[in-house]
């Protein structure tokens, strides 16, 4: 945590989708949440992902992290559930439950959800306490244009799915990303440039890590592939001490690995 906060980032998030969360007991989701925001002391937002297929599950993790410190939560719907209706009454539960603010989390391919730009924006005038979006149903970049006129309050959204569209989501409205790109500085950097008018600057950064964030993003029949190269990388920058993948993830074959590699000096990030 010392080294993400090193960075410069401005809040973060753990237990979400795309790592290991739905890999956890109880008590290793407890104890993720308590060191974090032991660690962090308060020198950035924690926010703590709390989706769960079933509303009774979903408030309880909501509530331990509450209990635990956690400045807000992240909330997506549960698995498979079509009756947007039913989603609705989950998401009053799960903040309910949660008594601090909730991050709406937008995400169709592993929930199986669809929420359109109308369905979001009506939650988010009906729990006051929801002050972000994160928004990864691609195509990303037209939900956001419609979901910014839809709103009718001022609402942050956040792009994810690796930082792939950043750069475009930012023209189209978006405040930043919440992704785990293994270079949040990058990240922060192209973020800077763009909000400070640098428009050029920021599309030129942005497509110098571009390879690498569509290297670690990759998507395939193989679970888990961009989360093992991940934290990959985490590991050669010496942020993690391994790179282990919980099974049934696979580790990487060591073509992967010499690609790996080639793409971070080709990009010219930090191997060590």
């Amino acid at each position: 945590m010392d080294r993400v906060l090193a960075a410069s980032i401005s809040g973060v998030t753990i237990l979400g989708i795309a790592g290991e969360a739905h890999r956890l007991t109880d008590e290793e989701r407890r104890r993720v949440v308590e060191a974090v925001v032991k660690n962090v002391a308060g020198r950035v937002p924690v926010v703590v992902g709390v989706g769960a297929p079933g509303t009774h599950l979903a408030a309880a993790f909501a509530r331990m992290a509450r209990e635990h410190g956690a400045d807000a939560v992240m909330v997506a719907p549960p698995n498979g559930v079509k009756n947007l209706e039913a989603v609705a009454e989950y998401f009053h539960a799960v903040a309910e439950a949660a008594r601090v603010p909730i991050v709406i989390q937008d995400e169709p391919v592993t929930t199986q959800v669809v929420m359109p730009a109308p369905f979001i924006a009506r939650l988010c005038a009906e729990l006051p306490q929801a002050p972000a979006v994160k928004l990864e149903e691609a195509p990303t970049l037209p939900k956001i244009t419609r979901l910014r006129a839809a709103l009718a309050r001022p609402v942050a959204i956040f792009g994810g799915l690796g930082g792939v569209y950043f750069f475009e989501e930012l023209s189209r409205g978006a405040d930043g990303a919440m992704t785990g790109f293994p270079y949040p500085e990058a990240l922060r950097a192209i973020h800077a440039h763009f909000v400070a008018g640098r428009r050029e600057d920021a599309r030129t950064l942005f497509h110098r890590w571009l390879p690498l964030i569509r290297y670690e993003s990759q998507p395939g029949a193989v679970p888990g592939t961009s989360l093992a190269i991940r934290k990959e990388i985490l590991r050669r920058r010496g942020w993690i001490a391994s790179a282990y993948v919980r099974p049934p993830t696979p580790g990487l074959d060591p073509e992967t690995l010499d690609e790996l590699t080639e793409i971070q000096r080709s990009v010219g990030a930090d191997a060590r």
